[in-house]
């Protein structure tokens, strides 16, 4: 068994190694690839030093299975080419998520559509997964007629740069590269990725079409608002749903109770609900503020977080490539 970790260096590909580790998960070689200026320089994993590769090498040492977080370009170019020597690429990039041919994947919800030749799989968006992680099985039982989500996204989800921002405002350090066209500490920016022509942003749509993919449901009505939070630790998201059926909130919150992945943290009296501080490093996704919509029949609320480096990426791909490990070898 041969792994490949494709952006190695980065903010996902640093979790990568870390969940990894955390889940012991096996193989006999693994193999690390990078950019360019990258390529020499030492990783150290598992009390061992690995020289990082150019992804050409790696590819000639023929991986069994390789998680891709090295962006869309990289992805659309070289995983094919893993593909064609009998590698399965998990890829964290957006590039293959809404191909009609490739999978796309919260491994609690829908692993069982992975077939043995499906050398590609899409990892969803980040805010995507820890939101069907806890609508599905809501779904599934009461039927869903329409869903509003508005999502609070830390600064990790644009990148180290990024982080680097919001640090350098709050030490007003002058020499801070600006990667929003705002400061972001002491600020939110209802602006994640670029506006498309019907003025979502991609991240508003990639929630919406994903969600729809993953629930194999396109006419699903979902409307999304993302904005960017001076927050690391994860992503959180305000969800409303209207529900096809009439529920009681105990029950929503047995069901929830019992979703493998989910995380029930919802005592008002006791302020006890999700935040990202808490969800950072944690693999779970978390929900809480569960509570009757009052304005409409069959409406709920609730108020989800999770690690947007953590389920929202690497996780839910270690997951999937430690599940393709056990089905397929």
């Amino acid at each position: 068994m041969k792994i490949a970790i494709i952006g190695s260096t980065g903010l996902v590909g640093r979790e990568i190694l870390k969940v990894l580790d955390e889940f012991q998960v096996n193989f006999d070689e693994i193999y690390f690839a990078a950019s360019e200026k990258s390529v020499g320089k030492i990783i150290d994993f598992r009390n061992q030093q690995y020289s990082i590769k150019s992804i050409h090498e790696v590819l000639n040492l023929k991986p069994n299975i390789s998680i891709f977080s090295a962006g869309s370009s990289v992805s659309l170019e070289y995983a094919p080419k893993f593909k064609n020597i009998g590698c399965y690429v998990v890829d964290n990039s957006s590039a293959w998520r809404m191909n009609e041919d490739i999978p796309l994947v919260v491994p609690e919800i829908n692993f069982d559509i992975i077939r043995k030749d499906d050398y590609i799989i899409a990892n969803p968006n980040c805010s995507t997964i820890q939101l069907v992680m806890v609508i599905y099985p809501i779904y599934h039982r009461y039927g869903l007629k329409r869903m509003v989500v508005s999502t609070y996204q830390a600064v990790t989800g644009t990148g180290k740069e990024a982080v680097e921002q919001l640090f350098g405002e709050r030490s007003n350090d002058p020499n801070t590269k600006k990667v929003y066209p705002y400061p972001i500490d002491l600020n939110c920016i209802p602006q994640c990725d670029v506006f498309l022509e019907n003025d979502y942003t991609k991240e508003e749509m990639k929630i919406i079409n994903e969600t729809r993919k993953i629930l194999g449901n396109q006419h699903l009505k979902i409307t999304s608002t993302a904005v960017r939070v001076p927050v690391i630790g994860g992503h959180s998201e305000s969800v409303n749903l209207e529900l096809e059926k009439s529920f009681s909130v105990a029950d929503i919150k047995e069901i929830l109770y019992q979703t493998p992945g989910v995380v029930v943290m919802d005592n008002p009296s006791e302020k006890e609900y999700p935040m990202p501080i808490l969800a950072h490093k944690k693999n779970e996704v978390f929900v809480g503020r569960i509570r009757r919509d009052e304005s409409i029949e069959n409406g709920l609320n609730l108020w989800i977080v999770a690690d947007n480096l953590r389920k929202g990426a690497a996780t839910n791909a270690v997951q999937i490539a430690v599940r393709i490990q056990e089905k397929f070898f």
